[in-house]
């Protein structure tokens, strides 16, 4: 059974969802077992030689009130895609998503997105100079960016519920006063809607703490246009 991908106007047909099983290429994330089976990550090439991102899965499936007896974790993920985009975050574009029933696994499950050109972790970004190469403004604007995507996420009620600093991406182009700087958010397979804005916005915000190496200057200057962009102050930060 094939699962409409909401990107699209019609369901997704077999011999797509065959196409894109059937590609092979470099693991960037190894397949690893977990949720009840398997999922990884393989860089694969679209008919039209454009680089994208394919996460396959068999039986890998999440568990929850609207769904007890399980659901294919990819099929979350693009609800959170499509969510976020039309809230104006930035996340991975993507191209399909479908999943069947499969006799051995129960579940056979893709989801396709777009590379995220000239992006690259921002912690790799740091580690490689960027920040002394652009300078102090620029920096700002990177932090002033990832807050505001973080905010638009979150007065929308999505929790990413894994905001780790290795899932937040950056790409400046430009220097001096003309760079720009674009942040990106990956790996919403844990996304979901809470029941507030301020729920959401405190279990990331304290989790990406965490999780993250920001200096307390960094990390006040990001809280600081996090608030504004938000409205208001989240407790416990």
């Amino acid at each position: 059974m094939a699962v409409q991908c909401a990107a699209e106007t019609e369901v997704a047909p077999q011999d797509r969802f065959d196409y894109f099983w059937n590609q092979r290429g470099e693991w960037v994330e190894e397949p690893n077992v977990r949720r009840g089976g398997e999922s990884g990550v393989q860089r694969v090439r679209g008919s039209d030689g454009q680089l994208l991102y394919a996460k396959r899965q068999t039986g890998h499936i999440y568990r929850s009130w609207l769904h007890p007896f399980g659901r294919p974790t990819v099929l979350r993920e693009q609800d959170a895609l499509i969510g976020l985009t039309a809230l104006g975050v930035r996340v991975p574009e993507m191209v399909f998503c479908g999943a069947q029933r499969d006799p051995v696994h129960k579940w056979r499950a893709l989801l396709v997105t777009k590379s995220l050109d000239g992006f690259e972790e921002i912690e790799h970004w740091l580690a490689g100079g960027g920040r002394e190469r652009h300078g102090e403004a620029v920096y700002e604007r990177v932090l002033k960016d990832l807050a505001e995507n973080l905010a638009r996420m979150h007065k929308g009620r999505w929790q990413h519920s894994c905001i780790y600093i290795k899932h937040v991406f950056v790409r400046v182009s430009g220097e001096g006063e003309a760079a720009t700087a674009e942040v990106a958010l990956i790996d919403l397979e844990k996304c979901r809607q809470r029941l507030t804005a301020q729920r959401a916005a405190s279990h990331d915000l304290k989790q990406l703490r965490r999780h993250s190496s920001f200096s307390d200057t960094d990390w006040k200057n990001l809280v600081y246009f996090y608030e504004t962009a938000f409205g208001s102050a989240i407790k416990g930060l």
